[in-house]
């Protein structure tokens, strides 16, 4: 039996083998391994890339969230809006910095948060907005920031799943006042480990969040803030600065396979396909499939040689982490739905066309 993994490295993997080897070699033999100069050549290639002032490397994604938060001042008392529908670590640095987390739920064809139900989440305690441009497709950021600037909130980017992706022409990640990046090894552009960014056009972010990440220090001893360490080590910035190259590359397939499933799975069964918004652009790091009959698809699919995933099984305002902010069932049917209809399927570089035939026949062998 043919068999079809949610995820394999191999293939984009093997392709850089030698640069990646020669970029551990020179880490390995220059005897500098934290806050060196590959660090400083991946952030500058990074901030060139998104089309912005300044990249600051940061140990994860959800680090790189929190810094970004403590950056702006937010704190205790304080809200700050993000979509029902997103990964945990989006709520968990709201969470870090004492602040409340206030749900807004997604459009339900993008399921990116729905900019027509921000205004009436907007409290005098509210001091951002952060928009997650969800499984790889860009944000309705036109509408999220003139809402933003006339309410007079901060906007901070989770950019986690759409690196390269845009609205109206404009990068993800560098709209907002200051934005967060991963680059865990699953995401387009992954180390081989944890490893995360903080993009900003602001000097005073660039030079608070690079002391927040360094034990609050820009002078070594000198200590000026109560900071954190949650620096980029020199060997990841190292394999990040060789895999950049190619992201581009990587994007164009992933595309190239998701039109390959629009082919193959339109018109099936309930079967619901990815939607895109008009003016945005989708860069699929995951590609979602919902159906009614989910669960017994997953088991079929499973069954016959092809991995699949839930992205996400509960939503957060179900999670026992959030039990004290009350919330039941039902109070966000929008997400509540996502997450008992969504189904990933595997999308990644290296998928031949063989495979994604096989990934359709499946699909389609089940609702036939």
């Amino acid at each position: 039996m043919t068999v079809v993994p949610f995820l394999n490295f191999e293939a984009a993997h093997s392709s850089i083998r030698s640069e990646m080897l020669q970029a551990f070699e020179e880490v390995y033999d220059g005897y500098w391994y934290i806050m060196g100069d590959k660090l400083k050549t991946f952030e500058a290639s990074y901030a060139v890339f998104n089309q912005v002032k300044y990249a600051i490397g940061v140990s994860n994604g959800l680090d790189a969230l929190h810094l970004c938060l403590k950056s702006l001042g937010i704190g205790e008392g304080d809200e700050v809006i993000i979509p029902s529908n997103t990964y945990i670590a989006t709520v968990l640095a709201v969470s870090y910095v004492g602040a409340t987390p206030v749900f807004v739920e997604p459009d339900p064809l993008t399921y990116n948060i729905d900019p027509t139900k921000l205004e009436q989440a907007i409290t005098s305690k509210t001091k951002a907005i952060m928009p997650v441009h969800l499984y790889g497709q860009a944000c309705a950021m036109g509408e999220i920031m003139e809402i933003a600037q006339n309410h007079k909130l901060w906007i901070v980017e989770d950019n986690a799943q759409a690196h390269g992706a845009t609205y109206a022409g404009k990068l993800t990640g560098s709209f907002g006042n200051v934005n967060a990046t991963s680059f865990y090894p699953g995401k387009n552009l992954g180390a081989l480990g944890d490893a995360g960014a903080v993009t900003t056009d602001d000097e005073f972010h660039l030079e608070n969040v690079m002391k927040l990440r360094n034990y609050g220090s820009n002078l070594k001893y000198k200590h000026e803030v109560i900071g954190f360490n949650m620096r980029l080590d020199e060997l990841q910035a190292s394999f990040l600065e060789v895999k950049l190259k190619y992201l581009m590359k990587w994007t164009k397939q992933r595309q190239e396979i998701a039109s390959w499933y629009d082919q193959g799975l339109k018109g099936l069964g309930d079967l619901i396909l990815p939607s895109t918004l008009e003016g945005s652009t989708h860069v699929y790091h995951l590609y979602i499939i919902r159906t009614g009959m989910r669960d017994a698809l997953q088991q079929h699919l499973n069954a016959n040689g092809v991995g699949t995933l839930i992205h996400y099984p509960t939503p957060p305002h179900l999670q026992a982490a959030y039990e004290h902010l009350g919330y039941k069932k039902g109070d966000f049917p929008i997400a509540e739905e996502l997450s008992n209809t969504s189904l990933s399927i595997p999308i990644w570089p290296g998928m031949t066309k063989e495979m994604v035939d096989k990934v359709v026949s499946e699909i389609r062998n089940f609702f036939v």
